[in-house]
């Protein structure tokens, strides 16, 4: 992966001319990444997706792909595949006639395109399905006939809107490994929006979050799970435990806060205020200890509820004025053994505890 293959620069959209649903985007991503637009709905990620597709166009600011301005080119000529979640097949042609279309439509002769459906029907494991119609198929080989069809003719670039939102769970999931098998095998730049966060967690190289039509936080997974950027991204991705506290003292990268019960605790100053100004501490529940009494952030908490998850338990506790506090507990053989009712002490790494905007 190298140079700037797609660039978002200073972009912004309007469809009224006042509220602004994308806000002075920049974004720079390289050849053979598969980047993510992850976002709650009207966060403006699909918008992102539909100028750099041609269905859009930018209000200001400019969109190139491998160092062309694409802003006034036309969908069918800037060399982009296209998925979308309700595969938008044909539903009269069989699923060759349907992947030889884009071919026909950019003028190869007859055995160059017999020789490109083959091999995009193999690449998606659908070559005994040619002369099927798209009536004659599960969702599952439909979104597999609109993928190859998006690959069929060489893309630069393929673009994906909430390509499998209408699968089952079991499905879902087996096609978002298809996806980035896919895609590493054939090196394949992709955009792909969706609003499931652990979708974009399984299949991205990076991340962007979107709310309000800004980027929120720009990173590959793990960095956005383990060390968002502020609150909004802490919620977003992935489950989170939040404590409203007040800055007390701040040393080096480390914050001291007063929670709402007065006690006090020990976090990473992330993306806080100056002392005496609000903050929000951000823990993610599987970085909680139970029955651990020493330490900075050793307290108290009361179970609320059990629940048996097969891999892990998950307890919800009253902690610090928030009755909402998960911990996941591994389903070891040696898990501590919790009964609803009863105090418990957990404890935390100071280093697991982010000090970030309120909310």
């Amino acid at each position: 992966m190298s140079g700037e293959f797609v660039v978002f620069d200073r972009v912004q959209k309007s469809y009224d001319g006042e509220t602004l649903v994308v806000k002075d985007l920049n974004l720079a991503m390289p050849k053979g990444e598969f980047l993510t637009m992850l976002g709650p709905s009207g966060s403006g990620k699909t918008t992102c997706l539909m100028m750099l597709a041609g269905f859009e166009t930018a209000t200001h600011g400019e969109i190139r792909l491998d160092g062309r301005e694409i802003n006034n080119i036309p969908p069918h000529k800037r060399g982009i595949g296209m998925v979308f979640q309700n595969y938008a097949l044909f539903p009269h042609l069989t699923v060759s006639e349907n992947l030889a279309f884009p071919l026909e439509v950019r003028g190869l002769g007859k055995s160059d395109r017999e020789a490109k459906v083959k091999r995009a029907l193999e690449m998606v494991q659908m070559s005994e399905f040619g002369v099927r119609r798209p009536a004659q198929l599960s969702g599952g080989q439909q979104q597999r006939i609109a993928l190859a069809r998006a690959l069929v003719f060489d893309p630069d670039l393929v673009l994906m809107d909430e390509p499998l939102g209408a699968l089952d769970k079991q499905l879902r999931e087996h096609m978002q490994y298809e996806i980035k098998h896919l895609h590493e095998n054939l090196g394949i730049t992709v955009v792909y929006v969706t609003h499931d966060q652990s979708e974009a967690l399984t299949m991205s190289d990076r991340v962007a979050v979107f709310n309000d039509g800004v980027i929120q936080q720009l990173a590959p997974p793990d960095t956005l799970y383990e060390a968002p950027d502020n609150s909004f991204v802490a919620q977003f991705i992935g489950e989170n435990n939040k404590l409203p506290a007040k800055v007390v003292s701040k040393e080096g990268d480390t914050v001291q806060v007063t929670l709402q019960d007065g006690k006090t605790c020990q976090a990473l100053s992330v993306n806080c205020g100056a002392v005496g100004s609000d903050t929000m501490i951000s823990i993610r529940p599987e970085r909680v200890t139970l029955g651990a009494s020493s330490g900075a952030n050793a307290t108290d908490g009361e179970v609320n509820e059990i629940i048996y998850l097969g891999d892990h338990i998950r307890c919800r506790l009253s902690v610090h004025g928030n009755d909402e506090f998960i911990v996941k507990i591994p389903n070891s053989a040696d898990h501590p053994q919790l009964k609803v009712g009863e105090t418990t002490q957990i404890t935390w790494h100071t280093a697991d505890a982010r000090a970030l905007d309120p909310i």
